[in-house]
Formats: structure tokens, C-alpha cells, sequence
């Protein structure tokens, strides 16, 4: 092991400074998520006695030793109590980000089903519908000019929104991952006002501009036909079957699952 130099006669070698600097990261980065809250005391008074344990260790005090080792012991259970509703947050975005639900059972099949399960319900009594379903690239613009929700996404919840007497039912849907983030949003019309021949209705053409501009996959179900198209890449596909149109979603739902990494202690922070 490649040795940096020496404390006496305890070598420290790379691994040493890796470790202590991927500590450092997450003590600084759990310091920025607590700050401003009554926890970020009790977080700072932590480091401290750990830090005075691991001098007090290092300088051979047997008896202050003993007496911070008690006191680390107690903090540990300490901890989990005072920071019960922050550590209950961060899990609960763990939970949700794609990286980490790779290794839980996938929800792209529920996500899927729930949309196309709404979007045939509603088109079987002819209620028109606008749902759009991010796959890479938030649309926070378009989120903005709706009504914000933030909720799970359930079938029950979309068949309420677009009920034609609910005060959501007009504008579009935002839907990310199994988040429903927005109603009553204000789309971007496309400019084409008819495919073959067949003239585009405002909601059509609402769901066709989204996808023109950002990577998205738009679902109208037809108030006047009852029947449902897909908007994606510019491009309108009419007349889906279910099948199709649950394939289709779960397919993109997988494909949602590839983002990037974003800063999980910035969306922990947008939580609180």
C-alpha cells in the first residue's frame, strides 16, 4: 500500500486519505442539509465530542476515553430519536431516486398501468384527458404554470382530476416517475393544425407542441371520440389499443429509470 508519510509509527497511506475525506464529505453535506433547523446544534455538538474522543484516544487519557466512549454509546441511540422526522425524509428520497431503485422491485409497471388504466377508463365515459409523462429532462417552466401537487400517482387521482366538473380538469397533467407534480398546466401549442387531412383539436395539438419542444411523451384521450393518441418526438400516433399503449409507457418508464445523478441532499433540502 502506496505510504504518504509517517505519525510516529503508524503509517498513512492513500486508502487513510481517501477515507478521511469521503468522511469529511458526508459529515459537510449532512451539516447542509440540518442547517437552519433546531438539529443543526445537536449535529455540531455530535462532531464535536467525537472529535474530542478520537484526540483523547490518540493522547492515551484511558479515563476520558472511557468517559466519551459512554457518551458516543448514548449519542448513537440519541440520534436516531432527536433526528427521527430528517432521517425519515432522506430514506423516503432514497427510496424514490431511480439510481437506488435498481435494487428494489421496479415501479415502471405500476406507473404504466395506473396511466393506462386511467386514460381507458375516462375515454370509455368520453371525458377528455392531457397527460405527460417526462422521461428525461423536468419541465419545470411547464410544471410552474400549473396548479403544483407533488402527489403519488394513482388511477383514482387522475380520474378526479379530469372529471369535467373538477377545477383541474382543463390544461395538462406533469407526470414524473410516480410522481404527479402539476395539473391544470399550460402546454405550448403546435403549429400543425391538421395530420392527414384530419383536423387537431386543441388538446391534440397541446400534446403534440410539448413533444416538439422537450422529451416527453404526451397521452390525449379525446373528449368528442373517446379514442387516445400519443404525442412523442413531434409525432402523433392515434387510435392505441391498451396493450399498446401500456407497453409503450412501461418502455419509457424504463428508460427514465437512466438518468443521471442529481445531488441527493439538494433534493433532500427542496423536501424540507
Amino acid at each position: 500500500m502506496f505510504e504518504i508519510f509517517k505519525i510516529g509509527f503508524l503509517p498513512f497511506t492513500f486508502i487513510d486519505l481517501i477515507d478521511i475525506l469521503l468522511v469529511s464529505f458526508i459529515i459537510y453535506k449532512l451539516y447542509q442539509v440540518l442547517r437552519g433547523t433546531l438539529a443543526a446544534n445537536i449535529f455540531v455538538g455530535l462532531i464535536i465530542i467525537l472529535l474530542l474522543s478520537f484526540l483523547a484516544q490518540a493522547a492515551n487519557f484511558r479515563t476520558v476515553s472511557w468517559m466519551l466512549k459512554l457518551v458516543t454509546d448514548i449519542w448513537v441511540i440519541a440520534f436516531i430519536v432527536l433526528f427521527q422526522p430528517e432521517l425519515r425524509r432522506l430514506l423516503t428520497l432514497l427510496g424514490r431516486y431511480p439510481y437506488f431503485k435498481k435494487f428494489v422491485k421496479s415501479d415502471e409497471n405500476t406507473v404504466a398501468n395506473i396511466i393506462t388504466d386511467a386514460a381507458f377508463e375516462l375515454a370509455q365515459v368520453q371525458h377528455g384527458a392531457l397527460m405527460v409523462f417526462v422521461k428525461e429532462v423536468g419541465i419545470k417552466g411547464i410544471v410552474e404554470t400549473g396548479e403544483i401537487l407533488n402527489a403519488k400517482l394513482s388511477k383514482n387521482l387522475l380520474l378526479s382530476i379530469f372529471f369535467p366538473r373538477s377545477p383541474l380538469h382543463d390544461g395538462a397533467v406533469i407526470i414524473n416517475n410516480d410522481i404527479l407534480e402539476a395539473a391544470r398546466c399550460t402546454l405550448p401549442l403546435s403549429s400543425q393544425t391538421s395530420i392527414d387531412g384530419i383536423p387537431l383539436g386543441m388538446r391534440h395539438r397541446a400534446g403534440l407542441g410539448i413533444s416538439e419542444q422537450a422529451d416527453v411523451l404526451s397521452i390525449i384521450v379525446s373528449e368528442e371520440t373517446g379514442s387516445i393518441s400519443v404525442a412523442q418526438n413531434g409525432k402523433l400516433q392515434r387510435g392505441l389499443s391498451k396493450d399498446a399503449l401500456r407497453n409503450l409507457l412501461t418502455e419509457q418508464a424504463k428508460g427514465s429509470k437512466e438518468k443521471g445523478f442529481k445531488n441527493i441532499f439538494e433534493l433532500f433540502n427542496k423536501e424540507k
